[in-house]
């Protein structure tokens, strides 16, 4: 807490000294993009983040059916992620991004469902279907506490509709443009004025009612709000931090009319065609913010964070085969790698070695990082770089990723995941991942088909990336050392538990 008596009591000082100094304070600080896609999976892209066994990027099919020029043009001058995980489904990644905790300490397990309880008929009593409230220690609260435009356009779906969470400007936004409780648009088309007034209005989209009954599409909106807020802070002479959770890609799986014509004759099927058009039109929205930044003349000074919330949601075949995230097994919501491997690329907007911030913070153009990460690490991350500590009293589960971001090996990080998952029904189950470097152990609550009628997968990622060799029973000791590592991190992050048929009594992970 001292540093940031000290932070804010310099703050309090420098606004003393009147406002031209608090400009040119805040000028110094590096603007900060974190540009979030809901339900993209690692493989919805044209760019390659798979690697070969010499860390080579490897290009599958899929990478040749996506259209994502300006991901192409963001991994060119900056970093990509190939082991980069989220939680399984959106909520739980959204509080983790604000908070740097892991899922299973800050209980927010399951996507929010904006009205009635989803935990699950099992699912712990205790979990925090409310997500965040109004007090609650958020990257966002501290940036605008340190003198940043804080910036929300898009998805919010950080608590049930009846929370404090549910609107951003409770949690340290500025500016707050479309975010709600819901997870899903009720329509992408401004003609169909983002579902108001449709089959699906309580779900329609906030805050964009200047496009109603237009001809466009969402995802373009939403961009031209984010630029325009963006262009208010810059003319302001304010330091920004822009979050930008776009819906897309989420269902519904309407066709984006500008770039339907790519994929017709694609052979896959229609709804496929229209996710297609969803990560094309969300790469047009990258292009055109990176575009916007430059024109304004502070690209040099901006850190833009581009990554997925979970695993593909791609309608391309059954949630727990080798389909719709191929080569890879599963989609979101699934225990194995295809639902919870996302694409992460980090880049200065427009690079000049010879920027002060870059210089602090060199980013190899085109480099690709191996080493696991995940969506816990960007809140330490971005204090790090804008200088800012978090409260000691405040448990942040990342780890910064700014050793990793210069494209070398961190080797005093650890490489460990926990994914917990305790509710029902979704593709998988009452279940918790925890990754020890090459190992995956995974847990099930209730064992089922989808887990070969076992509590315990196995599998060596090196060996065996795709997941296609369970190896619980031939590795006992193996098995075992994983599962107490899983039980321990469980117990360290105070996880909520799935219960038993009294409604009660948590049903805790055995060891085999």
């Amino acid at each position: 807490m001292k540093r940031i008596n000290g932070f804010l009591a310099m703050l309090v000082s420098v606004a003393v000294l009147g406002p031209a100094v608090t400009r040119a304070a805040e000028v110094r600080r590096p603007n900060i993009v974190v540009f979030l896609v809901d339900d993209m999976g690692v493989m919805d892209t044209s760019v390659p983040f798979l690697t070969d066994p010499k860390g080579q990027p490897r290009r599958y099919p899929l990478n040749e059916f996506y259209r994502t020029p300006n991901m192409e043009r963001m991994s060119a001058i900056g970093i990509r992620f190939n082991h980069f995980s989220a939680m399984s489904v959106c909520s739980p990644s959204r509080v983790s991004i604000m908070t740097g905790q892991n899922a299973a300490r800050h209980r927010t397990t399951n996507w929010i469902n904006p009205d009635t309880n989803n935990g699950g008929p099992h699912g712990p009593p205790d979990w925090n279907w409310r997500g965040l409230k109004k007090g609650d220690l958020t990257v966002a609260r501290l940036l605008q506490s340190a003198g940043y435009r804080t910036i929300h356009v898009g998805k919010g779906h950080f608590g049930s509709r009846a929370s404090e969470g549910a609107n951003p400007l409770n949690l340290g936004f500025d500016v707050n443009v479309a975010g709600a409780s819901i997870g899903s648009p009720g329509s992408y088309h401004g003609r169909e004025n983002f579902g108001l007034g449709g089959k699906n209005a309580s779900h329609a989209v906030p805050g964009l009612e200047k496009y109603h009954g237009q001809d466009i599409f969402l995802t373009e909106a939403l961009t031209i709000e984010a630029k325009s807020r963006v262009s208010d802070a810059v003319k302001d002479g304010k330091s920004f931090f822009l979050y930008f959770p776009h819906y897309a890609v989420h269902a519904p799986f309407q066709s984006d009319p500008r770039f339907a014509a790519h994929y017709k004759n694609s052979g896959k099927p229609a709804p496929a065609q229209a996710f297609a058009t969803l990560i094309e039109g969300m790469d047009k929205s990258l292009g055109d913010v990176l575009d916007h930044l430059d024109a304004l003349g502070v690209a040099e000074n901006t850190l833009v964070f581009f990554l997925g919330d979970n695993g593909s949601d791609a309608p391309l075949g059954p949630p727990h085969e080798v389909a719709c995230a191929a080569p890879l097994r599963g989609k979101k919501g699934a225990h194995y790698e295809g639902g919870m491997r996302v694409p992460f690329l980090a880049a200065w907007a427009k690079p000049n070695p010879e920027n002060p911030h870059q210089k602090r913070l060199p980013i190899p153009a085109g480099a690709i990082q191996t080493q696991p990460a995940s969506v816990c690490d960007l809140f330490p991350t971005i204090l790090h770089v804008v200088g800012i500590a978090s409260p000691a009293d405040h448990v942040v589960d990342g780890a910064r990723l700014d050793t990793l971001l210069k494209g070398q090996p961190d080797p005093g990080r650890e490489d460990v995941f926990l994914m917990h998952y305790p509710h029902s029904p979704h593709r998988s189950n009452y279940f918790t991942v925890y990754r020890a470097g090459a190992w995956k152990v995974i847990y099930h609550y209730f064992p089922s088909e989808a887990s070969e009628n076992s509590h315990y997968q196995l599998f060596h990622l090196d060996d065996d990336p795709f997941e296609q060799k369970n190896l619980a029973t031939s590795r006992p000791i193996e098995l075992r050392r994983m599962m107490r590592g899983l039980i321990a991190a469980l117990e360290k992050h105070g996880a909520a538990y799935p219960v038993g048929e009294d409604g009660m009594t948590p049903l805790r992970p055995r060891m085999p």
